[in-house]
């Protein structure tokens, strides 16, 4: 992609976007949107997740979580399609064969989560799976945040990061995984519902 440009006929005629920048503009807009659905759809099963831990499936805890994880979803997205969407404040700026680059960092990131899950289980540590998987899907956004040239999901990959060793450390506590799946699930929701509505809001 290249930077925005414009072009004129004469010093009194206003300035008009090239094909190019209408190509990139609508790019910009699609990724953006991919990722607030993306973001907010994974967000949503992290909650669902969590709120497994919290009780039977007809219980008032879980129910409320997974209400409100439908509201927050449903919102995220809405936000991030409505047509009245502000433009994002910039194009991106993709490097090189990005759309590779993400099939790729993909494919190891969903054999990595196989990996977590088999490990733990071989290793009779199932309850540290979702702090497992939450560290693979954490470091995954590092290289994203560069082929997708969205720079937040650095803070977006830092935080679930986070979120995985707090997980590690309760398991190590010898906590429930009933406890280890909620907090991981719900700080995993919030951070990729955060993301989510920064993309949808700033761009």
């Amino acid at each position: 992609m290249y930077s925005p440009r414009v072009t004129s006929t004469s010093p009194t005629t206003p300035p008009t976007p090239s094909a190019t920048d209408a190509e990139c503009l609508a790019l910009t807009r699609n990724l953006r949107r991919r990722g607030v659905l993306v973001l907010s759809l994974f967000a949503l099963m992290w909650a669902l997740a969590a709120a497994s831990g919290t009780g039977s499936a007809t219980d008032a805890v879980p129910l409320g979580i997974e209400a409100a994880a439908l509201l927050l979803t449903a919102s995220a997205i809405y936000l991030g399609y409505r047509r009245g969407a502000a433009p994002s404040p910039r194009m991106v700026n993709l490097p090189a064969n990005w759309a590779r680059g993400v099939g790729i960092v993909n494919t190891v990131e969903l054999a990595a989560i196989f990996a977590v899950i088999a490990a733990s289980n071989a290793a009779g540590r199932p309850e540290a799976i979702p702090a497992g998987i939450a560290l693979v899907v954490g470091l995954h956004f590092f290289p994203l945040a560069r082929l997708y040239d969205q720079w937040q999901y650095r803070w977006t990959a830092s935080l679930l990061t986070a979120v995985a060793v707090a997980g590690f450390v309760l398991v190590a506590a010898g906590l429930a995984s009933e406890t280890v799946r909620i907090v991981v699930g719900l700080g995993s929701a919030l951070v990729l519902w955060a993301s989510s509505y920064h993309l949808a809001l700033r761009g």
